[in-house]
């Protein structure tokens, strides 16, 4: 009697959670939410590579990208961007995209993504410029150079996360408009995403 070989049809591994941000940075950004990748099937960081750093290229990178890849229905996609020298005619427009749809975010650092790094360690006092924020970020990390080291940002996670809470009261509906950053929003759905 001959036995029968049972097998499966093989597809692409399919995660729980996939994360999909475009960010205008193409080191930090990506190299900080990289570490949030999970090797099991539950979550999945994926990092839209941008061809230009200004808010209307981001978004159309992002377009692009949900266009050929649909989010299902517990994906999330998420802009990542500096408040830096863009107007608020260019967030605004990230900002009409974001509440287009439930699975869209908006995370924006103002003066810039260095302050989110910074609230790993301190609460961000005094910062006025992206130069201070420069500045104060070395005195914790004397050898960034814009690439992520994640053991030396992943343990204060939840440090960063309480103090962008604090600082982001009253609650921005959009972007912060003084020093602050809205990243900790993002990364909290990232953590409650990989439980």
């Amino acid at each position: 009697m001959s036995r029968r070989k049972f097998s499966r049809p093989l597809g692409k591994r399919r995660y729980k959670q996939l994360f999909v941000i475009s960010a205008e940075g193409i080191v930090t950004e990506p190299g900080y939410f990289s570490m949030f990748n999970d090797d099991t099937t539950v979550l999945k960081v994926s990092i839209v590579k941008n061809k230009g750093s200004a808010p209307g290229k981001v978004l159309k990178q992002m377009e692009g990208f949900l266009k050929n890849c649909p989010l299902s229905a517990k994906d999330e996609a998420w802009i990542v961007v500096d408040k830096d020298r863009w107007s608020d005619t260019q967030l605004g427009a990230l900002y009409s995209w974001s509440i287009t749809n439930k699975q869209y975010g908006l995370a924006v650092s103002n003066p810039k993504f260095e302050f989110w790094l910074l609230l790993h360690f301190e609460d961000g006092a005094d910062i006025q410029s992206s130069q201070s924020c420069s500045d104060k970020l070395f005195h914790h990390l004397p050898d960034y150079d814009k690439a992520i080291q994640p053991n030396k940002l992943k343990p204060y996670i939840n440090e960063a996360i309480v103090r962008a809470e604090m600082k982001d009261q009253p609650l921005c509906h959009d972007w912060p408009r003084n020093t602050g950053t809205t990243v900790y929003r993002l990364v909290k759905s990232i953590i409650a995403g990989s439980l």
